[in-house]
């Protein structure tokens, strides 16, 4: 049988962070069971929707950053589906006329190309409930039905589940970075259900598609999708014929398992919500978005490619988080940016996990970093006593220069005093020396760390490696 591949679409739910539901005014955050559930979210008869402008703005912030078309004028639909968590047995969403149309995600695919993933269309809808199940009962938890979501549905235009894991990665990454949505995927803040067929090459005709609901980690779409991929083609070379269903993800036995048939269009009988007019969006509001964009992702990485020297994966690190890149400009302009670069996604980010602390509960200023890494490139340090130093910021919230005057770590760099610290090393170490010569110049490393022990990690690491290259030789 020829080789077969996956075509694979993704339907990316995003909560929003406002302080209220997007058609109520019950509290949109967690808390405990049914408490920020208001009359409209229970769906009471007689309550009405009002819809929440605040979700608006944030949609529109997300479409003028995915270059989607920001539609001046779409509509709310009713789509009708019944689940024990949907008390109103339907959901208020969006269907021929969303919100947002088109637009596209540039992630580097499997092979580190770049890939244009293409937006089919992103809507804003209300969120169902959550079933909290039990061994001997389910219990309804209507605290997250009525929660703002944006849905962004992309073209089937992947093939690997690498680059599936890859798009939601760019977009958890751009909606925190623009604060439309705090994206804990953890709390179901964003998930993705994935359609996936199975067909060969070329073909212009896609197999029979299934759906997976509910993926709520980059891991879990990387793998649902692979472990999908391969259950179709395990079936169509058999001779068999997929079922086109929805699925479940179990992680503990990492595999997929049906869940229900898959509706169609027709099943959900779409209609306009009489109840909510058609949403009008001016060409000045949509103005006065733009205006309040910060320099986006891709372009302040390309910026620090050019301007700082970065490399990609320092660029591309720092931007993810807007926070994080904010923390770095400020370095950089104390220290040298490389260097802060590569302290902060190394040293400083290990830290943090260490204390399990965030970047806004950090004890150690941008601009003290930056100070220190100026220390370094000036030789009054080595990088090794640096981390100490450092070390000691973050318990003392003293600066670095304070530390290295009180404690005396200034790197020693006379030459005669690193003369007198290698000879004093050599003649402990005859047995080493005579290996050198006899050409085993790994004992190098042994030898400079006696030295390094011996000034307590503050002989200059260049000169002290070229003044012992010079004494062996002699």
């Amino acid at each position: 049988m020829a080789v077969l591949q996956a075509t694979i679409g993704l339907e990316i739910h995003v909560q929003l962070t406002t302080r209220s539901k997007l058609f109520s005014t019950a509290a949109n955050h967690p808390d405990a069971p049914n408490r920020n559930a208001a009359y409209v979210d229970q769906g009471l008869p007689g309550t009405l929707p009002v819809l929440n402008q605040e979700a608006v703005r944030l949609a529109v912030r997300l479409g003028l950053a995915l270059g989607a078309r920001v539609c001046r004028r779409s509509e709310f639909a009713r789509k009708n589906y019944f689940y024990p968590d949907l008390p109103k047995g339907y959901q208020i969403s969006q269907y021929d006329h969303p919100v947002l149309q088109g637009g596209a995600l540039c992630i580097r695919d499997v092979q580190g190309q770049a890939l244009q993933v293409t937006l089919e269309r992103t809507h804003l809808e209300e969120d169902a409930g959550k079933s909290v199940h039990h061994q001997a009962y389910s219990a309804i938890d209507l605290n997250r039905a009525g929660t703002p979501l944006l849905e962004i549905v992309t073209e089937p235009c992947l093939h690997h589940a690498a680059d599936a894991a890859a798009c939601m990665r760019k977009l958890h990454a751009l909606v925190r970075y623009l604060e439309v949505s705090t994206a804990n995927m953890e709390q179901g803040e964003l998930r993705c259900d994935a359609n996936i067929s199975v067909a060969a090459p070329g073909a212009t005709r896609l197999g029979a598609r299934t759906e997976i609901k509910n993926l709520n980690s980059f891991r879990f779409v990387e793998r649902a999708i692979e472990y999908e991929f391969h259950r179709h083609t395990e079936i169509l070379e058999a001779g068999g014929t997929v079922t086109r269903e929805t699925r479940l993800y179990d992680s503990g036995q990492q595999q997929t398992r049906p869940m229900r048939s898959k509706e169609t269009e027709a099943d959900y009988r779409y209609f306009p919500d009489p109840d909510l007019p058609p949403l009008i969006l001016s060409a000045e509001y949509i103005a006065a978005i733009q205006s309040t964009m910060p320099e986006l992702p891709d372009a302040r990485c390309s910026r620090y490619l050019e301007q700082y020297g970065l490399t990609p994966g320092e660029a591309e690190t720092l931007v993810a988080d807007r926070p994080l890149a904010e923390y770095f400009e400020a370095a950089a302009a104390v220290g040298d940016a490389r260097t802060c670069a590569h302290w902060i996604t190394g040293a400083l980010t290990a830290l943090l996990k260490r204390h399990t602390a965030t970047l806004d509960e950090c004890r150690i200023a941008p601009g003290k970093l930056g100070a220190l890494v100026a220390l370094i490139r000036r030789g009054v340090i080595s990088g090794k006593v640096a981390r100490q130093v450092l070390e000691t910021m973050w318990d003392s919230g003293a600066d670095a220069e304070t530390i290295i005057a009180r404690e005396g770590l200034t790197q020693l760099s006379d030459v005669q005093e690193l003369e007198t610290l290698v000879a004093q090393v050599l003649q402990e170490c005859p047995e080493q020396v005579e290996q050198y010569r006899q050409g085993r110049t790994q004992v190098l490393a042994f030898l400079m760390g006696r030295i390094m022990q011996r000034s307590r990690g503050q002989a200059n690491p260049a000169r002290t490696s070229a003044l012992l290259k010079q004494q062996l030789s002699a």
